[in-house]
């Protein structure tokens, strides 16, 4: 299968090689007890992952979405298709998202737009693929890494405030792959949006990807953002009440139960999935997320953990550069490995 897709990596680490989960050797449980059973936007999935924003408006789109939304049905995963803006101005590619709520029709189902789009797009991306909820994108560097791209970015969070008011399903603010702050979380927090999805530095980089396209920065950038692992911790150290999905870079299943045990809602999950898809085929993928599966599993047992809510109370060390970084912003790694 053949994708025309550029998923390719950047130099930065997502961080959680930093972050490290203990070993409980008398765990007291059996595999079968381990319930990884997740709520999310008023519907319970099993597990807390989410097969993140990737694409849509093409033929080969269409193929994708399918193939990803049997998958999230088949195990009871939430997905979120790509930027849904084509598919308002052409609504002859509508099929390409479409397909996704129809495929899963009982599933946790997510639209997405950009930050600077009309109130009146996400109403409709909402209604288009009947959403859950609607992931507005934040991407100001690979804007500025595009010829093409965006210069202006005034006027962005009244906007989101507006959409948050006029739109019928819960906001998510999402980052594209560069972290965000606590200061920026606590900016969306004032214009009403109480989901996160902090999108960190270590998977796709989109500012690297445009700028072997346009060499605006001379690849002077392509190191720039927040960690996930660091965003995250920021994020969750403000003590507020929100959600967090924890994505960018994430792969495996010890990296998905370390984001859950810092604090995070859900996991979100992009181009490990599409790379197999792309390289391996759909067999492949679908015996791959199986595995991926139980080993999550595997690895609550192995920390003691009978669902998510329990491995959130357990002991999880920050060290080396991850710990660096928290402690230059005021924030105490011991808050978690002391708990």
């Amino acid at each position: 299968m053949a994708l025309a897709i550029n998923i390719a990596d950047g130099p930065g680490s997502s961080g959680f090689e930093d972050v490290h989960l203990l070993q409980d050797s008398i765990p007291d449980l059996a595999l079968e007890e381990i319930d990884l059973r997740t709520d999310f936007l008023g519907k319970t999935i099993c597990y807390p992952l989410l097969i993140n924003a990737l694409t849509g408006g093409t033929d080969q789109a269409k193929k994708i979405n399918r193939i990803l939304a049997c998958m999230a049905s088949k195990y009871g995963l939430a997905m979120a298709v790509g930027s849904m803006t084509i598919a308002i101005e052409e609504p002859a590619l509508r099929d390409s998202f479409t397909i996704v709520r129809e495929m899963n029709p009982d599933g946790i189902i997510l639209a997405n737009l950009g930050a600077n789009s009309s109130y009146h797009q996400a109403c409709e991306a909402v209604k288009m693929i009947e959403a859950d909820g609607l992931q507005l994108h934040f991407n100001v560097p690979q804007e500025l890494a595009m010829g093409e791209g965006d210069r202006n970015f005034r006027g962005i969070i009244d906007n989101v405030s507006r959409i948050v008011d006029a739109c019928p399903v819960p906001v998510i603010a999402k980052e594209v792959g560069f972290g965000f702050s606590r200061e920026t979380v606590a900016k969306l927090f004032a214009a009403g949006v109480r989901i996160f999805d902090n999108g960190g530095q270590g998977g796709t980089n989109f500012l690297a990807i445009e700028d072997q396209r346009h060499g605006m920065f001379d690849h002077q950038l392509d190191d720039w953002g927040i960690p996930t692992a660091a965003s995250l911790a920021e994020i969750v150290s403000m003590q507020i009440p929100i959600q967090v999905v924890a994505s960018g870079g994430i792969r495996t299943a010890l990296e998905i139960a370390k984001a859950i045990a810092m604090g995070a809602d859900m996991v979100g999950i992009t181009g490990l999935f599409l790379k197999i898809l792309q390289h391996e085929g759909q067999d492949e993928l679908d015996r791959r997320v199986e595995s991926l599966l139980y080993q999550l599993q595997s690895v609550f047992l192995m920390s003691g953990a009978r669902d998510c809510s329990m491995i959130r109370t357990k002991p999880v060390l920050i060290l080396a550069k991850t710990a660096e970084w928290l402690r230059a912003r005021n924030i105490d790694p011991s808050a978690w490995s002391n708990r």
